[in-house]
């Protein structure tokens, strides 16, 4: 079935900052900005989740002010912070900072948190699964606090997304604070997930068009776009890595944004 949206697809870009040099993802988040990309993220983790693990790493909040500077158009994002790692206080004076910095194109992405090494290098307590939703659960409205008594404001209201696909738990922060939703998974999956929210955003009384729907994708559009897109996700995000940057399917998912978005 198809599901009515007025949203426009949307492309995002994950620059994962793994095994390069900063010169080489600084040139990345250009040329997927000039390519067309609308948000560029970045990850929050201290390691590579692929190949060598201690491979080439960069840390993510002081890469998003650099982009800020950098780029001009795109929103910019992490996918997501990890919520553990910071003062939820101090993350959000952080998010307002970097929204200043950027003319209001921030998308403050947060998360539970999962890479177990960031959180024992680093000296974190990793806890459980329960007990890191719990926390990120007691986080979001101090966050929402601490964004209305900041001087200056933020530019506007800043985008919350959040990424996990937990149906009890997550799903339902999701319906409660977030104005995006990503997850993962095919076609089935998030079909499923996305009914898992619609439930949630019922029962506190939310309006589940209010949440944009995204998901991870890779191959070509003609795959599943269209149905994914029916499903009324219109946030489609790829992931590139380091050293070196293909965008090949990348601009195929943008040709195909542009003829999706010429049919409404």
């Amino acid at each position: 079935m198809t599901i009515r949206n007025d949203r426009p697809v949307r492309i995002g870009l994950q620059l994962e900052p793994q095994h390069a040099d900063y010169d080489a993802i600084r040139r990345a988040a250009a040329e997927a900005e000039d390519l067309g990309v609308d948000i560029l993220f970045n990850w929050d983790h201290f390691y590579p989740l692929s190949g060598d693990p201690e491979g080439k790493h960069f840390e993510c909040w002081t890469m998003l002010g650099a982009w800020a500077e950098a780029t001009s158009r795109v929103e910019i994002g992490a996918l997501v912070t990890c919520n553990s790692y910071r003062n939820p206080e101090l993350l959000a004076d952080m998010a307002r900072t970097v929204d200043h910095i950027s003319g209001g194109r921030l998308i403050l992405g947060i998360g539970a948190g999962w890479f177990e090494k960031d959180y024992a290098e680093y000296g974190y307590e990793f806890g459980t699964a329960g007990s890191r939703i719990a926390d990120l659960g007691e986080a979001l409205p101090r966050i929402e606090r601490r964004f209305s008594k900041l001087n200056p404001a933020p530019t506007r209201k800043i985008p919350v997304l959040i990424g996990g696909g937990g149906e009890r738990k997550t799903l339902r922060l999701v319906a409660q604070h977030a104005d995006i939703w990503h997850g993962f998974g095919d076609v089935e999956v998030a079909a499923r997930k996305i009914e898992v929210l619609d439930r949630h955003c019922a029962d506190v009384g939310r309006d589940p068009a209010e949440i944009e729907r995204s998901v991870e994708v890779s191959g070509s559009p003609s795959d599943s776009g269209d149905q994914l897109a029916d499903l009324g996700i219109t946030l489609f995000t790829m992931t590139a890595s380091g050293p070196d940057y293909e965008f090949g399917e990348l601009r195929e998912w943008l040709a195909w944004r542009d003829s999706r978005n010429g049919r409404r």
